[in-house]
C-alpha cells in the first residue's frame, strides 16, 4: 500500500534526480528585469519627446539602439504618428537649422570660470539606471555642480547647472559647453544661461571627441566609484558618489595639474593675488 504522505524531496535530492545543480533552482533570470527598466526610461523620454523613434530614444538614453528597439517591440511601445509635412518653399530651401556652434574649439582658458563644460552618464544600479549630470570647470578639471536623477530629462542638467551657480566658490562662466542633447537645447536651460548672459557652446552632433574633458571625467570617475552593485540600497550608492565626487575635487592628483583640482584652483587664486599685491606696491597704491 502506497504512503498517503510521501516524504518530501529536499532542494539537494530534487537537483541530484534532475541533473542539475543546486543552485540552479534558485536562479531568476535578470532580462525581464532589466527590459522593464528600460521600458520605464523609453516611457520617460517619449514623455517629454512623443515623436522621437528607437534611434533618438537610444541617443537619449546613451543606450544600443537595438536594445532600445528590441525592447519597444516587446511592450508595443510606438511614438506618436506624425502628421503629414507641409511642402517647403523654395525660400526654405539650404537654410540652415538653427544649431549652437562649438565656441570653444581650440580656445585654451588661463583662469577658472571662463568655460564650463558639461555632460551627463548613466550607472546601472540592480537593474535600474540612475543618472548623474555633471558640470567642470575646463581650466581647473573641477566638478562645480552636479546632480543625481533617476530619469532623463531637462531637470537632470537644469538641477547640475543651478548648483553649479549657487557655487559661493566660483563665479559666471563666459561660456557653456555640452553635446548636441535635447535636453541642453530646452528653452529652460537656454533662459537661464541666457539671463546671465553665459554663451551656450555645444559640439558637433555625434562629435565625443569635442567634450573630452568630460568623457575623460566620467571614465576615471566610474572606475573610483567601482562597483554600484556592491550597495545594498539606493542611499548607499549616492553618499558612495558624494563621497567620490569629494575624492576627485579634493584629493585625486590628477596628471596635468600635478595636484587635485581645488588645490589647482586654490594655488593660482593665491598667486593671482600675489602678484596683484606686488603690482600694487609697484605702482604705489
Amino acid at each position: 500500500m502506497a504512503e498517503s504522505n510521501p516524504k518530501r524531496l529536499t532542494k539537494t535530492e530534487l537537483a541530484k534526480r534532475l541533473g542539475i545543480s543546486r543552485s540552479s533552482l534558485y536562479y531568476q533570470h535578470k532580462r525581464p528585469l532589466i527590459d522593464e527598466e528600460v521600458r520605464r526610461q523609453i516611457e520617460a523620454v517619449l514623455a517629454d519627446n512623443p515623436c522621437y523613434g528607437h534611434r533618438r530614444i537610444a541617443l537619449a538614453l546613451k543606450l544600443d539602439k537595438k536594445r532600445i528597439l528590441r525592447v519597444m517591440k516587446k511592450y508595443k511601445i510606438k511614438p506618436y504618428r506624425r502628421r503629414g509635412r507641409k511642402p517647403r518653399k523654395k525660400d526654405d530651401e539650404g537654410k540652415p537649422k538653427a544649431k549652437h556652434e562649438n565656441l570653444i574649439e581650440g580656445f585654451c582658458p588661463i583662469r577658472p570660470d571662463v568655460v564650463w563644460v558639461s555632460d551627463f552618464t548613466y550607472i546601472r544600479f540592480k537593474e535600474r539606471f540612475i543618472y548623474l549630470s555633471t558640470i567642470m570647470d575646463q581650466f581647473t578639471r573641477e566638478v562645480v555642480g552636479w546632480n543625481i536623477s533617476r530619469f532623463h530629462n531637462q531637470e537632470l542638467v537644469l538641477g547640475a547647472l543651478e548648483q553649479a551657480l549657487g557655487n559661493p566658490k566660483h563665479s559666471i562662466p563666459l561660456y557653456l559647453h555640452s553635446d548636441q542633447g535635447n535636453e541642453y537645447d530646452s528653452q529652460a536651460y537656454a533662459a537661464v544661461a541666457e539671463d546671465l548672459k553665459i554663451k551656450i557652446s555645444m559640439s558637433r552632433e555625434q562629435s565625443p571627441w569635442e567634450n573630452p574633458y568630460q568623457e575623460s571625467f566620467y571614465s576615471q570617475f566610474k572606475l573610483d566609484l567601482g562597483d554600484p552593485n556592491r550597495f545594498e540600497t539606493l542611499g548607499e550608492l549616492i553618499e558612495a558618489l558624494h563621497q567620490t565626487m569629494y575624492y576627485h575635487n579634493h584629493k585625486r592628483i590628477h596628471t596635468s595639474l600635478k595636484m587635485s583640482p581645488v588645490g589647482f584652483r586654490k594655488q593660482f587664486e593665491k598667486r593671482a593675488l600675489e602678484c596683484g599685491d606686488n603690482l600694487s606696491s609697484k605702482l604705489g597704491t
